[in-house]
């Protein structure tokens, strides 16, 4: 995967969560972030790779992100990879 694709799939991802009324509200007050905050920081990698480090914390969550996103639940840990650098690829 690309940057560029990792970072559209991190976008697209925390537009799902943030439609997702709870969830989102667990998201804001586990990363301490207000929705301006969010916001601003929207296309930024690190923040990207929070969002998904978030919605990786529970199969259900990555499955249907996924699944409203139109792409397999692999894409979305390879995008935290990618968008992680060198560091954010485990293979153990």
């Amino acid at each position: 995967m690309q940057h560029d694709a990792a970072q559209v799939t991190g976008i697209r991802s925390l537009g799902w969560l943030a439609a997702q009324d709870e969830l989102f509200d667990a998201f804001l007050a586990s990363s301490g972030a207000d929705v301006a905050q969010v916001r601003a920081a929207a296309a930024d990698p690190a923040f990207l790779c929070a969002v998904l480090d978030f919605l990786s914390q529970r199969d259900d969550w990555v499955l249907d992100c996924a699944a409203a996103l139109g792409v397999a639940p692999q894409e979305i840990g390879l995008a935290r990879a990618v968008l992680g650098g060198r560091g954010g690829m485990h293979w153990t």
